[in-house]
């Protein structure tokens, strides 16, 4: 049986419910759900919010050995399906040609009033 590693990154700052910020299971990571929570962009619109997850997507990434081009799939939770537009735009710049398999789901709320965008990732190491 393969090795399950629970990590989390202290750059990305102190977790404060019962979870990582990621499980390694073989040559896959499996990152939980990342938000603005925070951060200054925690009070911007979703564009802001979603480039801060990015950054702490890529934080992990790195902090693994790897980048972005190695994300398998992503899955993200936004609390309105009006701001899809700026979403993709920035979606589009991360990924560059590199795409993921991807869920979009619109939730009715996050668990902070003001968190627009939440991202669940896997990354193959």
């Amino acid at each position: 049986m393969r090795e399950v590693i629970r990590k989390t990154y202290p750059r990305l700052g102190e977790i404060t419910a019962p979870y990582v910020h990621a499980v390694k299971h073989g040559e896959t990571l499996y990152v939980s759900g990342l938000t603005a929570f925070g951060t200054p962009a925690q009070h911007q619109g979703i564009a802001m919010q979603v480039e801060e997850i990015f950054r702490q997507i890529r934080h992990i990434a790195r902090a693994e050995g790897t980048d972005l081009s190695a994300l398998i799939k992503v899955t993200i939770f936004i609390t309105s399906f009006n701001e899809i537009g700026a979403l993709r735009t920035v979606l589009y710049q991360h990924y560059g040609d590199h795409l993921p398999a991807s869920s979009l789901v619109e939730v009715s709320r996050l668990f902070s009033p003001d968190l627009l965008v939440e991202i669940e990732a896997i990354i193959g190491l």
